[in-house]
């Protein structure tokens, strides 16, 4: 079955409800293009879930809340299509800015309290009120059986679920896990603006990352986070944002271990290229 290419909301949901009618599922994979191993491991993931894979690509400029992030974002469109199909896509959905939004529209709001407003919520405004009005208008669009996001992106992967419920979309949200460089780098689209000498600093994320998953619930959480604090921000070439632990379903700094899962968060500068990554705590 070859890759059908969708540039309209008409389009897309009339292939998926001819999809739906025969009693096949529908899995959703929504991507800002820019596409790598990462994005190719959630449509195998979906193939396996669903019996029809839809993907989108679409910049949206509302979770943009740097102007000049969104000018530098990597546009690839070909190459991506070329990645969709060898992962065994079925669909795409390509839409113009005009096609998900009218040209006074304004973002939604959600607040969920410190979900929403920390973190990437608090460095980056307006960033989850875009993301989860582009999710949803996707949503109405494809109306999947089932969306798979990836886990590099926690906080948003937490308020898409928490998004879901609020609006009662019927959709099963599948979380895969990161999916890293052979350096263990974190995969994003990001990367490609990193240059050869800068790889290095951005590589001691993962690791300070991966040696706190090593250590886990041996020491306390503060003293975890200090950790990979004094770590980061002693690394030569990288600017640390932020690092944070926190309770995985709320947000909520973490202060003592509990049942909870638990999420370690870093957000950081490595010359002008943002980077984030985690590690979960189970």
């Amino acid at each position: 079955m070859s890759l059908a290419v969708f540039e309209h909301i008409n389009q897309v949901d009339n292939w998926v409800n001819s999809q739906q009618q025969l009693g096949l599922t529908i899995g959703f994979v929504p991507t800002m293009g820019a596409l790598h191993a990462g994005h190719a491991s959630l449509i195998e993931l979906a193939s396996h879930h669903c019996d029809r894979v839809v993907a989108s690509i679409f910049v949206n400029p509302t979770q943009f809340n740097n102007a000049d992030d969104l000018k530098k974002y990597p546009r690839t469109l070909e190459a991506d299509l070329l990645i969709l199909e060898s992962a065994g896509c079925h669909a795409v959905f390509c839409p113009a800015i005009d096609e998900m939004y009218t040209p006074s529209e304004q973002t939604a709001h959600w607040d969920f309290g410190p979900l929403s407003n920390s973190l990437e919520g608090f460095f980056r405004p307006g960033h989850f009120d875009g993301v989860l009005t582009i999710v949803k208008k996707l949503f109405q669009a494809v109306h999947p059986n089932k969306a798979f996001f990836g886990e590099k992106d926690f906080q948003q992967l937490t308020l898409i679920e928490r998004m879901v419920v609020e609006e009662k979309f019927p959709i099963d949200i599948i979380a895969a896990p990161t999916i890293r460089e052979t350096s263990g780098l974190a995969m994003s689209s990001r990367n490609r603006r990193l240059s050869a000498e800068e790889l290095p600093a951005a590589n001691y994320i993962s690791k300070a990352l991966l040696e706190a998953s090593r250590l886990g619930r041996s020491i306390a959480p503060g003293e975890l986070q200090q950790r990979v604090y004094d770590h980061l921000v002693s690394a030569h070439g990288l600017k640390l944002e932020y690092c944070a632990l926190v309770h995985a379903r709320t947000f909520e700094p973490l202060s003592e271990w509990s049942g909870e899962k638990a999420v370690l968060l870093v957000a950081a500068f490595v010359g002008d290229t943002r980077l984030i990554d985690n590690v979960v705590i189970p």
